[in-house]
C-alpha cells in the first residue's frame, strides 16, 4: 500500500509532535464550516461533520476489539492522515479516535493535514499513485513505523475501485456502504493494526 522508506525516524516524530489532537480537528472542522463559501470545499462539510458527529457521540467498540485495547502493553503512537472534507474520514477518524481514548494513554493520537505535508502523503500513497485518505501510520514509542492502514477497508476499496474502472460516481454508493458496515469492518481493520 505504501512506500514508508522515504522518511526517517526523526521525520516521523517531527509530524506526531506539530499533529493536533482529535479534539482540536474537530474545533477546526468546525471553524472551517463557520467559515462558509470561503472555504475551498465548503459543499462536503456540513455532511461530514453530520457523519462524524454522529458516530463520535453513537459508535459502541465490539467487545473483541475492547477486549484487544485492554490486553495491549505497548505504547504506540498513531498519526493519522486526514483532512475535514474527506467522506471516508468522517466514517473512520471517530473509530480511530474510540480506540485511541479507550486504551488508558497506551495509544497517542495525533493528526495532521494532508494537504499541508506533502512529503508524508506522499510516502504513503495508495497503490503507488493515490494520495487517497484516511491514513493510519501505527509508530512505535519510538517513532518507527510498524504498520500502515488505509484508506478504507478493503471491501469499500474494492467497491470504489470497481465503480471509478467504470467511469462512476462513488460517493452515494460508497456512503450507503459504510451505513450497512455500521462500522463493523473498520473495527475489524483496527484490530489486525492493534496486534
Amino acid at each position: 500500500m505504501t512506500n514508508m522508506g522515504i522518511l526517517s525516524v526523526k521525520d516521523y516524530k517531527s509530524y506526531f509532535e506539530k499533529g493536533i489532537s482529535y479534539e482540536a480537528y474537530q474545533k477546526n472542522f468546525q471553524d472551517e464550516i463557520a467559515m462558509g463559501e470561503k472555504c475551498k470545499f465548503a459543499e462536503y462539510l456540513p455532511q461530514n461533520w453530520s457523519r462524524q458527529s454522529r458516530l463520535d457521540r453513537k459508535l459502541k467498540l465490539n467487545e473483541t476489539l475492547l477486549s484487544a485495547i485492554k490486553n495491549n502493553d505497548q505504547k504506540q503512537n498513531w498519526l493519522l492522515i486526514s483532512e475535514h472534507w474527506c467522506g471516508d474520514a468522517s466514517q473512520i477518524n471517530p473509530v480511530i479516535n474510540k480506540v485511541a481514548s479507550q486504551s488508558e494513554g497506551l495509544i497517542s493520537l495525533s493528526i495532521v493535514y494532508r494537504d499541508e505535508n506533502d512529503p508524508l502523503m506522499d510516502a504513503h500513497l495508495t497503490d503507488g499513485r493515490s494520495r487517497s485518505i484516511p491514513i493510519l501510520i501505527k509508530l512505535d514509542e519510538n517513532f518507527n513505523v510498524l504498520k500502515a492502514y488505509g484508506p478504507r477497508p478493503k471491501e469499500a476499496q474494492k467497491l470504489v475501485m470497481d465503480l471509478l474502472a467504470k467511469g462512476e460516481d462513488y460517493n452515494l454508493t460508497l456512503h450507503t456502504w459504510y451505513a450497512k458496515d455500521k462500522q463493523i469492518s473498520i473495527q475489524e481493520d483496527l484490530l489486525n493494526l492493534l496486534k
